[in-house]
């Protein structure tokens, strides 16, 4: 009996060991995986805690401040009968149809279409998509319990995309509550409620994809991106994020991707809000310059290891920032605390500048910082600020001295510089797109205002491989810079 105990306690010993051997070793292999200090992956138990269990008390709770909007477009056209356009127009030609139908009478063609958007206060007040009342003759607005009012529009702004329209109720609206943007990070879960394809209060699901998009729509593109299914119909309804706060104002779609929407930041609609409200348009700055991103070529004529900033290829005489003393040739790192990345940067910077605004400008000028006062004035339509194209050039350049007689028939009414005459073909210049015609006004920063002056500057340059160029074309200013190996 004593050796079958003696034998028991042996083998469990073993086990033991056996056991402790092996943990060990598994503790051993993972530290080596791992580098010290490294994050855990975390378990799928843990992961599993930041899913939402359900989106339903959330959809019940923000639902009701969520609205329908209809809007009738009137267009005015020949009708052809009851037939309208058809397919024979495009084979037999208008002139055939015309011959024979000219005389029919006209006929006003209605459009119909349908949008979302949400209200901001409980006295009617609702934010929507520009697109989806601009042109309208009409706008019909359906909210939760299933009343219909009429709309107008109170202020509108085509560059961002937002509208503020208002109705008149019988009684107080519900409210949805504005969020910070700002604030959003990527993977946070969102929903999205809205009117797509007519089925109304749909709720969808999904999370931040990305932040900052420019997907072309205009100067002001810096859309929240969502996998969050969005539809024609959804257009300037809400973006709620787990808290039940607006976030986006839901705006376009890829229509060769499923799974990819976007909204705009409610930030950008907060910025503007007011100027909706009170004026019916937005004032944005104005600092009076043309810019340019930094490319590699110019970063490296200029010895510019940041990667940040824009480059001042053009100030405007007489505007805010020709006031203030920033020239030609500075680069631009800064705006009220705020660093400027590029040219979008930029311009969404300036954009939530006010008229009459003082702007801290810090810019670079020959490696050393200067800062600037700058005083906002309002930004007109024309001019704008120009985002000049990108170009670069060098050797392979013909330039001739502009005469009178040249600049008269040219149409030039520039008072330096000299005119690049032809390019060679497969030339640093050729490569990189620089053209007859083309004037260059500057070199490393030096004005020209003579063909010798010009090929002075150019031979030093020569020596160093490498130059910048304030070249004119047209009605635009921008640097090139180029170097040889």
């Amino acid at each position: 009996m004593e050796n079958k105990n003696r034998k028991t306690f042996f083998m469990f010993l073993m086990a033991f060991l056996v056991a402790f051997f092996i943990v060990s070793l598994v503790e051993v292999l993972r530290s080596s995986i791992l580098p010290s200090g490294a994050p855990e992956i975390p378990t799928a138990s843990a992961i599993e805690g930041t899913v939402p269990g359900s989106f339903s008390d959330l959809a019940e709770r923000v639902k009701p401040a969520v609205v329908n909007i209809s809007t009738t477009k009137t267009f005015k056209g020949k009708s052809q009968g009851r037939l309208g356009r058809s397919p024979f127009n495009d084979y037999f030609g208008d002139d055939f149809f015309n011959r024979f139908f000219g005389d029919m009478p006209q006929r006003d063609f209605k459009q119909r279409s349908l949008g979302s958007g949400f209200i901001i206060s409980n006295d009617g007040y609702i934010l929507t998509n520009n697109h989806v009342v601009e042109n309208t003759d009409k706008i019909l607005v359906k909210i939760s319990d299933g009343k219909e009012y009429e709309a107008k529009i109170i202020g509108a702004d085509a560059k961002t995309d937002i509208a503020l329209i208002k109705i008149k109720p019988d009684n107080g609206l519900p409210t949805v509550s504005i969020g910070d943007s700002d604030a959003v990070r990527v993977g946070e879960w969102v929903i999205a409620i809205g009117n797509p394809f007519g089925l109304e209060q749909t709720v969808t699901a999904g999370i931040v994809s990305a932040k900052g998009r420019v997907i072309g729509a205009g100067a002001y593109d810096n859309f929240i991106q969502t996998d969050a299914s969005i539809n024609p119909g959804n257009s300037g309804g809400p973006l709620f994020n787990m808290q039940g706060k607006v976030i986006g104002i839901n705006t376009a779609i890829v229509a060769q991707g499923q799974g990819i929407g976007f909204a705009i930041p409610i930030n950008m609609a907060k910025s503007i809000l007011e100027d909706l409200k009170t004026k019916g348009k937005v004032t944005r700055g104005w600092l009076g310059i043309s810019i340019q991103d930094i490319s590699e070529d110019i970063a490296k004529s200029m010895n510019y290891k940041s990667k940040n900033g824009v480059l001042v290829s053009d100030v405007f005489k007489g505007d805010p920032a020709d006031k203030a003393g920033i020239k030609v040739g500075d680069i631009i790192t800064e705006i009220n605390g705020k660093t400027i990345k590029d040219t979008h940067d930029l311009l969404l910077t300036t954009a939530s500048l006010h008229v009459g605004d003082k702007a801290t400008i810090k810019a670079l000028r020959d490696g050393r910082e200067i800062s600037f006062q700058v005083v906002v004035t309002e930004r007109k339509d024309k001019p704008e600020i120009a985002l000049t194209k990108k170009s670069g050039g060098y050797f392979g350049i013909n330039a001739q001295e502009i005469s009178k007689e040249l600049a008269k028939q040219l149409g030039l009414t520039h008072e330096t510089g000299v005119m690049v005459a032809d390019v060679e073909e497969g030339s640093p210049a050729d490569d990189v797109g620089i053209q007859p015609h083309d004037i260059i006004v500057q070199v490393n920063k030096v004005k020209i205002s003579s063909l010798k002056q010009f090929s002075a500057e150019m031979s030093k340059a020569a020596g160093k491989k490498s130059v910048i160029l304030l070249i004119k074309r047209g009605n635009s200013n921008f640097f090139v810079g180029l170097h040889v190996e």
